[in-house]
């Protein structure tokens, strides 16, 4: 906890939803606060923001259903403060726009309590442009307005003008008023609103649960009725809906509405989840792997002392490139200190690896596992080389097995570790269980051996569990390993790297009841 200057509060903006929606100025304070006092409507992903350590205080309100009294969090914002915490008070959208953050603040500066207000991409924008449906348009309207969509029941009367408000603004935004749908349509259309007016109720807006409906303003009460919408959702009145017909840009994306597991390792899952996310998944960042260095450098230090006497070096990954390079360098050496030795990479990750420290490999297989590397070299002279395979402590042996049939002295060199982490998998089960995971992706054996031994409850109920949901194995080794553990396997591209990965997860859910789960996308838990 920061205990050297007094407590902070930042009233920080989450946005609607969409992870790459958050400011970096939010995700800056959400990686330095001691507590994180979140909502609802945050997306739980903005948690993995949080640094190690960090108090997570969940305060979330949902269709009436309060876990603290808004009196109840103003108390504790304050107290936290007064502790000389620097907390963030995590609020979806735009703290300021029908988000109680004005309360809030006027609590805080009551308390003395020095805060600061970092705005969010309010859902009032974002959530209509998700759904293809511009605020304002030159040949439609030059007006909008935001309206919350229910009011303080305490209140005697309405202070809405609904009068003016009708007819006097082009394009009407409502938040937080599916409920009440049917009171604000009366009160438009009593008011001299078409009953023609286009309207579009948009739930879960900007994530990959996001529904729309649309309809004629005397109408859309029925309809959301009857297509079951429910909160939290935003309505939005006007001329504008109509363009959503040419503009619905996000729910036509391939993966609209696939929600997508993908448990690599932390360091390597930020690309595999930017190519899924673009593509329209949900992605649920669930490393079952961590890397990590050796239980001891020795055996490499040696190997890099001894660099001169090998004739091939093989890289088998990308970790094997990064430790064996920063070991390298923590030894005062740099790229040269290969110069003898010639270079092969599996795959075209590794061999990437390998450029971006300025060594062009000299064999990288059509094939990206370790028989095309056996094949390839079963050309050359290998009788009394000299292999060094720095790779996991953990890995499959037909390599050196095969390179030391061939005459070659193998040197194989832990360079890394991978680790089961330990990780909470209370939401992941969650879903499983209500069959809200149309898919789960393993990009390795150990990702999927340890998949199965992070959740308790016998291997058996897992399996059941995961009968809806499909499974992306990158490669056929992995997909042994999930077959042999029970797992039946969905998809393996025909290449094992991610982009091809991701190509076959999009061919494989644009296949006619591909989707083991017949469920509409649910509410998010």
């Amino acid at each position: 906890m920061t205990t050297a200057e007094p407590g902070m509060v930042y009233l920080v903006g989450a946005g609607p939803g969409d992870p790459g929606l958050l400011t970096l100025k939010a995700r800056e304070c959400i990686e330095r606060a001691d507590a994180l006092v979140y909502d609802y409507l945050a997306n739980p992903a903005f948690l993995e923001f949080a640094r190690e350590g960090a108090e997570l205080v969940y305060v979330g309100k949902k269709g009436g259903c309060h876990t603290r009294t808004q009196e109840e969090i103003n108390r504790l914002i304050v107290e936290l403060a007064r502790s000389g915490s620097c907390v963030v008070r995590l609020k979806g959208g735009d703290p300021f726009v029908f988000g109680r953050g004005g309360e809030e603040a006027e609590e805080l500066a009551a308390a003395g309590i020095p805060f600061e207000v970092v705005p969010g991409v309010t859902s009032a924008v974002a959530v209509p442009a998700y759904a293809g449906i511009p605020l304002t348009h030159r040949d439609m309207t030059a007006t909008v307005a935001f309206v919350t969509g229910h009011e303080d029941p305490t209140k005697g009367r309405s202070s809405i003008a609904w009068e003016h408000l009708a007819t006097g603004v082009g394009t009407l935004v409502f938040l937080m008023g599916v409920g009440n749908l049917p009171n604000i349509a009366e009160r438009l259309m009593a008011h001299g609103r078409s009953g023609k007016t286009p309207v579009a109720v948009i739930r879960r807006g900007t994530v990959a649960e996001q529904q729309t409906v649309t309809g004629p303003l005397g109408e859309i009460a029925w309809i959301v009725k009857e297509k079951g919408l429910k909160a939290p959702a935003i309505i939005v009145v006007g001329e504008v809906v109509s363009l959503r017909e040419t503009l619905n840009w996000f729910e036509r994306r391939p993966l609209f509405g696939k929600r997508i597991v993908v448990t690599r390792a932390r360091e390597q899952a930020s690309g595999f989840l930017a190519r899924l996310t673009r593509l329209g998944a949900d992605c649920i960042q669930f490393p079952t792997i961590r890397v990590v260095p050796p239980e001891s450098w020795e055996p490499l230090d040696r190997a890099i002392r001894d660099l001169e006497a090998y004739g091939w070096v093989l890289f088998t990954s990308v970790n094997g490139v990064r430790f064996f390079f920063e070991r390298l360098e923590a030894r005062g050496k740099d790229a040269r200190a290969l110069h003898g030795a010639r270079v092969g990479a599996i795959g075209p990750a590794t061999a990437e690896a390998l450029r971006a420290r300025g060594i062009l490999p000299d064999l990288v297989p059509d094939e990206y596992r370790a028989e095309a590397v056996v094949e390839v070299l079963g050309k050359e002279a290998l009788e009394g080389v000299r292999v060094l395979l720095p790779r996991a402590e953990k890995a499959r042996e037909l390599l050196p097995m095969e390179l030391e049939q061939r005459g070659a002295r193998v040197d194989v060199i832990t360079a890394y570790r991978t680790v089961k982490p330990e990780r909470d998998t209370t939401r992941v089960r969650y879903m499983l269980e209500r069959g809200e995971i149309d898919l789960i992706t393993f990009t390795s054996s150990s990702t999927v051996s340890n998949f199965l031994e992070m959740f308790p409850g016998g291997e058996d109920a897992l399996r059941d569990l995961m009968k809806r949901t499909a499974v992306a194995c990158i490669g056929p080794i992995t997909a042994k390993t999930a077959e042999k553990l029970g797992f039946s396997v969905d998809v393996v591209p025909p290449l094992y790297t991610i982009d091809a990965l991701t190509e076959a997860v999009v061919d494989f859910f644009s296949q006619p009841g591909a989707q083991k789960s017949a469920q509409p996308p649910p509410g998010r838990p």
